[in-house]
């Protein structure tokens, strides 16, 4: 502040002009800002923002020229350093649509509606089925069309249309509402507009939807599930979970489920825990798949991934001293921490069954924003899997004891701690994993869903449901609803065959 003063009266007794004193302020108040002598070199960044002031085109504009803008700026920058640590807040989610329907796609009487849909399909199929319609055919609401017709009677068929409907080749609003029935049952955007998504589902012919809703009702033959008050239904084919209360849907989620090749397997069991920032044990295969090819490669992955090698009595091993020509990293146990990059991510639901699949959070969300989700190593990753978490703790103590919830902000103060907590619930809750392509619900639709799988055949065996030791198999005798009612006929594919029983325990 001294050399300011002493400059001032040099200028007065130079006689200058105003617009010349002006400039000369500029530049003498401006001067010191840029490399102030106290100044740490991290202060140096933000200079060019102070020097920008004193441009001589800039001179007339008084703001420009206090010099004591300079400093709050060199300052500022000083007090706010990078921040090493990553942000926990996540950009907004965004996922694929879902079903608000509030019927769940399991209940008791899935198997017998399922069963009978099945014979319903085969009297279509009998009498010839239905056409199909052009591959590239788009038609919008309200425009004519010579298909539509043929659409009518489609639709007529499969109950989405009522019979009595005036006919005409115009897309019109009954019409529309019963394409947007279609379009629901098949887990399609509920649009009205024909285009290559609907026209894809109803070229599909009536034998394949007879086949599909057999198969998938001979995949329900022994299921011991034990429904109850509250469940969870994750039904692979339509990449989605159900939280079902008092036999409604009050929240169904989208999921990320297995690859063909790395399949979503059929399961029933209880979940016990939902654990808050877990850590991730690598399985074997991917261990001898997948990280000892990369450490090949790059031997700095596991530091960077957080991922550590645990040898006998749980001790940390040198990644260093492993020999990565080979497969013995496989003796060892590789463990990811916890955190926001964890392959788990913040919240995983415990379900101990044979298989060791699970439902899970996950860093890489963009996958739920996409209409075909079958993307992982076989668990099920859930889109807003925190409030599926609440839900399952909704009667659970909460962290201050007897009288405190789990809520929203008790989930999320948890979670910040970023160590790991596992929630034990007092009442299990019944999970299921199914492979349902298609389904009846009481109310008399039938649903259809891809056979991504490929396993509807009868020439391809159906994988076994496996259920826990906390899941007891009942003694009583083979159900009455495995045969068909009266003398009719057993559709194809419905007679399981022995493998599809559950293993016993």
């Amino acid at each position: 502040m001294s050399s300011r003063c002493v400059v001032f009266p040099s200028i007065l007794s130079a006689g200058l002009s105003p617009l010349a004193l002006m400039l000369c302020l500029t530049g003498a108040g401006a001067e010191p800002a840029p490399v102030p002598p106290e100044a740490p070199p991290a202060a140096a960044k933000p200079a060019p923002k102070a020097e920008a002031g004193p441009r001589p085109d800039a001179a007339p504009k008084p703001e420009q020229v206090a010099p004591a803008n300079a400093v709050p700026l060199a300052q500022g920058a000083e007090s706010a350093p990078a921040a090493p640590k990553k942000s926990r807040e996540l950009p907004p989610l965004v996922v694929a649509r879902v079903s608000d329907d509030p019927v769940p796609t399991l209940a008791p009487s899935t198997f017998l509606d399922t069963f009978r849909m099945a014979e319903r399909y085969q009297a279509i199929v009998d009498a010839g089925g239905w056409g199909t319609l052009p591959a590239d055919l788009t038609i919008k609401p309200g425009a004519r069309d010579p298909n539509i017709p043929a659409l009518r009677q489609h639709l007529v068929l499969t109950g989405d249309l009522p019979a009595g409907v005036p006919s005409s080749d115009v897309l019109d609003p009954i019409l529309v509402s019963a394409v947007k029935a279609f379009q629901a049952r098949h887990g399609l955007p509920e649009t009205g507009m024909v285009g290559r998504q609907t026209v894809t589902a109803l070229n599909v012919p009536a034998a394949t939807r007879q086949r599909q809703l057999s198969a998938s009702a001979a995949r329900q033959i022994g299921s011991n599930f034990p429904y109850g008050d509250r469940y969870v239904v994750v039904n692979i084919p339509s990449a989605a979970v159900e939280a079902v209360e008092n036999g409604v849907v009050v929240r169904r989620y989208v999921a990320v489920v297995g690859k063909p090749d790395k399949a979503t397997p059929r399961i029933e069991a209880r979940i016990t825990d939902v654990n808050l920032n877990p850590t991730w044990t690598l399985p074997v295969s991917i261990i001898k798949k997948e990280i000892i090819p990369k450490m090949r490669k790059d031997p700095g992955y596991l530091a960077r991934e957080r991922i550590r090698i645990l040898g006998p009595g749980g001790v940390e091993v040198d990644p260093t001293t492993i020999d990565w020509a080979g497969e013995k990293a496989a003796n060892y146990t590789l463990r990811q921490d916890s955190g926001l990059d964890n392959s788990l991510g913040q919240v995983r639901i415990d379900m101990p069954n044979k298989q060791a699949v699970y439902m899970h959070d996950t860093p890489s969300k963009s996958l739920f924003a996409r209409e075909v989700r079958f993307h992982s190593h076989g668990c099920v990753r859930v889109a807003q899997v925190k409030e599926l978490a609440g839900w399952l703790l909704e009667g659970t103590p909460g962290p201050s004891g007897p009288g405190s919830t789990w809520g929203p902000m008790e989930i999320e103060a948890n979670i910040a701690t970023n160590e790991r907590l596992d929630i034990k619930l007092p009442n299990q809750i019944p999970v299921t994993f199914v492979y349902l392509t298609g389904y009846a619900t009481p109310d008399g639709r039938a649903h259809f869903r891809d056979d991504i799988y490929g396993i509807d055949s009868p020439a391809v065996p159906m994988r076994d449901a496996v259920m826990t030791g906390s899941i007891t198999p009942k003694k009583a005798a083979p159900a009455a609803p495995a045969k068909a009612p009266g003398n009719a006929p057993v559709p194809p594919g419905l007679i399981p065959q022995k493998a599809a029983r559950p293993a016993a325990n």
